[in-house]
């Protein structure tokens, strides 16, 4: 497929010269398609191991944004300047950066198409584009975001009108909602809410405010132990759950959110008057994988859990949101992938034997107010993992401060580089755990 320019040579004659680029094929020894937390983590240990490793990363973004931070930017506690760098600074030295996007996946002949036509062949391919926003699944969603009350932490554009309809409500409806689909960072469809709840009592609104946390799913939080302390946290504040409310359609004219609600009788359609309406949208794998082979059940990469091999095609790993590995979508959990892949990766270029593991860990810092946070650690079947010899499932407020200041400096200076940090992350966390 040719890229054709179109330029006007002569506007009185309107002629036109078009100017063919001509697909090309190149050969890397490693691709890895996505630059985001993952596929950054993974290029800088594939390159702290061996320098001289052949590293492609195909990203088509300019910039790079630490997307665990949006939610403090939408509770007004950091600029959104804080969670962004430019992604040409956090390109591991010695690797490749394509700035394009991937439309097809053909691992029976070890290439990868971008959207211009060229073909990349490999030897080696890790897959972590990351996770797709279907924002178009919620009828009137797009054209009502960022305006009239309507915002999601999930859209970069609308993070700063999160804060801005937080800070100037003055009550009456105000909801939170949680699709169906898996997402990423389960927990911040609820960190907000408990930002917005502490905003509107402090403003003297919260009197005249009814706060719902409206989810598609059954319970708050899929791990026991953490939903049993998050449901006291919601009813000591009065927030009202709805439990399988399904968000459907946002009707902007009368302000009318539209549920799917699931009862014991079957779905019936339900209205709700919302004032406020911050909206998680329903999320899926990205496009060019469902459609490819290495897609299984639901469209994700389809890897084994442990190794994070492709089940299928032995020379294609894959870690981070598009996988299909059953634990919870965060930064977190692809800083615990990264190293298991990177073992594994290397093992077999050396024709060994895959030894390393994933235990499925990963960590939801659930902020429950802007002065506290559950450093919620789970692993494969809700198995508590905390980090420290604490109750994971109290509030505290120095794992607020280890959300808000130590792990996004962990992130760009640890994480990024390739680094293990448990002991950079423990020396001052320990120092904060009495607080």
């Amino acid at each position: 497929m040719s890229a054709i320019e179109e330029s006007s040579s002569n506007t009185q004659n309107m002629s036109t010269t078009e100017t063919i680029t001509t697909p090309t094929t190149k050969h890397h020894q490693i691709v890895i398609v996505g630059g985001g937390a993952a596929g950054i983590t993974v290029a800088a240990r594939l390159l702290k191991s061996n320098r001289n490793l052949d590293i492609v990363i195909i990203e088509p973004s300019e910039k790079h944004y630490y997307q665990p931070g949006w939610t403090l930017v939408g509770g007004g506690v950091a600029p959104m300047s804080d969670f962004v760098r430019d992604e040409k600074n956090v390109i591991p030295q010695g690797a490749k950066w394509i700035q394009t996007s991937v439309t097809k996946l053909d691992p029976d002949r070890n290439i990868v198409v971008t959207e211009n036509g060229d073909q990349i062949e490999y030897d080696y391919l890790v897959v972590c584009p990351g996770i797709q926003i279907d924002w178009h699944l919620i009828k009137g969603l797009t054209e009502a975001l960022g305006k009239n009350g309507v915002t999601s932490n999930y859209a970069q554009d609308s993070v700063p009108y999160t804060w801005e309809t937080i800070k100037n409500f003055q009550g009456g409806n105000a909801i939170f909602t949680h699709p169906a689909t898996p997402i990423k960072c389960g927990g911040a469809p609820q960190k907000v809410m408990y930002m917005a709840d502490d905003t509107f009592k402090q403003n003297g609104v919260g009197v005249n405010t009814n706060v719902m946390f409206c989810t598609a799913v059954a319970s708050i939080f899929p791990v026991p132990e953490y939903a049993a302390a998050l449901d006291q946290i919601i009813a000591r504040r009065g927030i009202a759950p709805k439990f399988q409310h399904n968000l459907k359609e946002i009707q902007a004219d009368t302000k009318s959110a539209i549920f799917d609600v699931t009862t014991a009788a079957g779905v019936e359609e339900v209205s709700i008057h919302y004032d406020m309406i911050h909206v998680t949208p329903p999320m899926s794998p990205p496009d060019f994988i469902k459609h490819s082979p290495l897609a299984g059940a639901g469209g994700w990469v389809d890897v084994h859990k442990e190794t994070l091999q492709h089940t299928r095609y032995p020379n294609v790993f894959s870690l981070g949101d598009a996988s299909a590995l059953p634990t919870s979508k965060t930064a977190a959990a692809a800083r615990k992938q990264a190293p298991v892949l990177v073992q594994n990766l290397l093992s077999l270029i050396q024709s060994q034997s895959l030894a390393a593991n994933y235990d499925g860990y990963t960590c939801c810092p659930l902020i429950t107010g802007y002065n506290t946070t559950i450093m919620a650690e789970f692993a494969y079947g809700g198995k508590l993992a905390p980090s420290f010899p604490l109750d994971p499932t109290k509030e505290r407020y120095s794992m607020y401060l280890a959300k808000v200041h130590v792990l996004p400096w962990l992130y760009w200076n640890r994480m990024l580089k390739g680094e293990s940090f448990e002991a950079d992350i423990f020396k001052p966390i320990n120092q904060l755990v009495h607080r």
